[in-house]
């Protein structure tokens, strides 16, 4: 039954979940194929009982977290009212991050003006929060917009240049001004390059190919379906595209044997984007302010991460280099290498900007800073070095510490930006992570991570108040942090289950971490 429009659907789908279901998310389910059309009369219908069906499914979510990980399950932590664009707004999204945590999930425990706690209010204005897993700077960020001092520290002296950069106070009219000068100056470097026309006919092309064997929607109806293995179907149409590929290559002599190498940046770019890379770079070394020289660097490390010779599905963990069209399961057809990173990087210097001018309207005088080292030793009181934040750290202590440390086993902190450590030159110190992937779950692995963080808690413990508060954010999967919490000298007063609903992992099975409270054991 198409009785459904687009307008009429977009309220079905609000009533039935209680929260705001927008026009642009009923045409992605349309555009994805996951809910039939037809057209009449100028405007596109709904199958209604697919669209019922579909909202339904997802209303059910919390019944099955409940089912799997128990009744005490916090849903309010799922913060499922929020779209994808405030989950990671303003600053948040400077650059990709994995393993970062939402700035809900911070405002939850840190804001005293919330209904969250009825009795217990953990930091108010004024305060100052420590973040020893400091990553990309989400605690800092988000304590900075309510009001509370803070002080981060990681060990990779790339997560701290995010979260700095993040904070820094730009003058965004400056920050533009040098953007269109280097973007100017881009395009004249590449304006005569024949690897521009080529990529223009290989698009042109590639879109003729797509439209007539990857129609969209139909082929992921029917991939859906089962009517097609899309895997097998893809293989055979993408070696069918090869020889206009390689036809291209030939006609505009694309030399595409760039992408190797020792280095990463050898390994995963090929010329043409390293050319425009290095060529970025020097004009980013001729800026004197130092704050703006800093942001659009971590605007061309964005870019180059989104330049990587890949495919689209192997973003997050690099398999090999992918220097020819393959078909894209991600996107339902076939898709290309990139040959130019003049999009992207336009791209990104425009929606950065707008995310400064966004965290501008919400920052406070709060003050907030991530240093470089390892927690399990490092002094802080000695590593601040702004006199302002020394004065208030004489007159108080450190409130608590609200962080995620890493997973064990999971994440290679340093890795995941190695192009980052290859084009800056960033010192590594790779073998001082906690829990890195390349050590495994092992039990030797499992002794050492208990090991260094409950080192981290002992250590950040003589910087805190008396009354402190910690909150770590984890997925103990392997009931480690009551041994660190015993190791430590803590208690473990309260445990918060959270289900996670937006990952970003191919892996879809429900999943779900816990917010550990402690204090001290008296």
């Amino acid at each position: 039954m198409y009785s459904v429009s687009i307008k009429e659907a977009q309220k079905i789908a609000s009533n039935l979940l209680n929260k705001k279901i927008t026009q642009s998310n009923i045409s992605y389910l349309i555009q994805y194929g996951v809910i039939d059309t037809i057209q009449k009369d100028n405007t596109i219908y709904l199958h209604q009982e697919q669209l019922l069906n579909y909202f339904k499914k997802r209303h059910s979510k919390e019944h099955e977290y409940r089912e799997k990980f128990g009744d005490d399950i916090n849903w309010a932590l799922s913060f499922e009212q929020y779209k994808e664009s405030e989950r990671t707004k303003h600053v948040h999204r400077l650059h990709p991050y994995k393993g970062k945590f939402i700035p809900q999930l911070v405002e939850y425990f840190l804001d005293s003006h919330t209904d969250n706690f009825k009795q217990d209010l953990y930091f108010k204005k004024g305060d100052i929060v420590l973040d020893p897993f400091c990553g990309s700077g989400t605690t800092l960020v988000q304590a900075n917009e309510l009001g509370i001092h803070s002080i981060g520290i990681d060990i990779s002296a790339f997560n701290a240049f995010i979260a700095n950069t993040k904070l820094s106070k730009v003058d965004t009219k400056l920050l533009q001004l040098e953007l269109e000068n280097i973007n100017g100056k881009l395009e004249k470097f590449i304006e005569n390059r024949n690897y521009i026309a080529f990529e223009i006919e290989l698009i042109e092309k590639l879109n003729n190919f797509n439209t007539k064997y990857f129609p969209a929607p139909e082929f992921r109806k029917r991939v859906r379906n089962k009517e097609i293995d899309d895997k097998i179907y893809g293989k055979e149409k993408t070696k069918e595209f090869l020889p206009i590929y390689k036809s291209l290559l030939d006609k505009y002599k694309i030399d595409i044997s760039g992408a190797h190498g020792n280095t990463f940046l050898d390994k995963w770019y090929i010329k043409p984007i390293k050319d425009e890379m290095f060529f970025v770079f020097e004009e980013i070394k001729k800026i004197k302010d130092q704050d703006i020289k800093n942001v659009i660097a971590l605007i061309l490390s964005r870019t180059i991460r989104s330049c990587r010779a890949t495919t689209h599905s192997d973003l997050a963990t690099l398999k090999e280099p992918q220097l020819t069209p393959y078909y894209c399961k991600k996107h339902g057809k076939i898709c290309k290498p990139l040959f130019t990173m003049k999009n992207w990087f336009n791209r990104y210097s425009k929606d950065t900007v707008k995310r400064l001018q966004e965290f501008q309207t919400l920052r406070s005088d709060a003050l907030a800073k991530c240093i470089v080292g390892d927690s399990r030793k490092i002094n802080i009181f000695e590593k601040i070095d702004d006199e302002n934040f020394i004065a208030i750290l004489k007159e108080k202590r450190i409130k608590g510490i609200f962080s995620s440390p890493p997973y064990v086993g999971l994440i290679n902190y340093h890795e995941q930006h190695e192009y980052a450590y290859d084009l800056f030159g960033f010192r590594r110190n790779d073998e001082l992570e906690i829990g890195p992937l390349y050590k495994g779950k092992g039990a030797k692995a499992r002794e050492e991570y208990v090991e260094g963080i409950s080192q981290v808690l002992i250590n950040s413990k003589q910087f805190l108040s008396d009354d402190f508060d910690i909150f770590l954010v984890a997925n103990d999967k392997f009931n480690l942090y009551p041994q660190i919490a015993k190791r430590a000298g803590l208690k473990i007063v309260n445990e918060f289950k959270r289900p996670v609903l937006n990952r970003v992992e191919k892996d879809r099975n429900l999943y779900s971490e816990s917010i550990f409270h402690m204090k001290e054991d008296r």
